[in-house]
């Protein structure tokens, strides 16, 4: 049984990562970078299923949002909470998300990120994971902040919508903790710079096998239904 000493080492542990992934993420790409090679149509989801399994069902490998995006999903290093991926069309885990019992996705704005912004409330988000079965949330409030102090990595940062302003940790208890949910995070331009603010997608889960089924294409599902 763990002690209470070691209890308060990962806490630590987790407030530091949190300061290094929230604010010094955006700062591994240069600004100038921005989305390519990405394409512009979409898979329908049971081909985008079928790029991104390997048969690994621990493990998550993908998130589709109908007419949105349909990227694949990488996990950070052990030990490198503040890895992001610098590839166009990959989506990353964040590994913090994950220990407080929730799902966190991070990309650069400069690189898949940009397609976030594209989600609004009320869309459907599909995990998928290596064997192929689905995890689905439907996104129910898009959060955005100003960093007061962008190049400063212990900023604090501003509510958009209510003016409110909170502490690196306070954000990431808001949006990274709670019942089980998915976040997606990425960052705000600004007047040309590039790490301006963040942007927050927090998405419940919903029933699975409903929603799912309608984004499959007739044949599928009928498929499915004799299985």
């Amino acid at each position: 049984m763990a002690s209470r000493f070691d209890h308060k080492q990962l806490k630590n542990r987790i407030s530091v990562s949190v300061l290094i992934v929230i604010l010094a993420y955006v700062f591994m790409l240069p600004s100038q970078a921005f989305a390519k090679d990405i394409p512009t149509t979409l898979p329908n989801l049971n081909t985008f299923i079928e790029t991104v399994k390997d048969g690994d069902a621990a493990t998550l490998r993908g998130v589709y949002v109908p007419n949105v995006m349909a990227f694949s999903v990488e996990q950070q290093p052990s030990g490198y909470a503040g890895y992001v991926s610098a590839a166009d069309s990959i989506v990353t885990q964040f590994s913090i998300a994950t220990q407080v019992g929730n799902v966190g996705l991070l990309a650069h704005n400069t690189h898949a990120g940009a397609y976030f912004s594209g989600i609004a409330q009320g869309d459907l988000i599909v995990l998928v994971y290596g064997d192929g079965h689905t995890e689905t949330f439907m996104a129910q409030n898009i959060q955005r902040y100003q960093a007061m102090d962008p190049l400063n990595p212990y900023s604090q940062f501003k509510d958009l919508e209510t003016q409110t302003t909170f502490t690196a940790e306070e954000l990431f208890n808001k949006v990274y903790r709670g019942d089980y949910h998915l976040t997606l995070q990425t960052c705000i331009e600004n007047n040309g710079n590039a790490s301006w603010g963040r942007l927050f997608i927090v998405a419940t889960p919903v029933d699975n096998a409903n929603l799912v089924g309608s984004l499959l294409p007739q044949e599928s599902k009928e498929r499915s239904h004799r299985d």
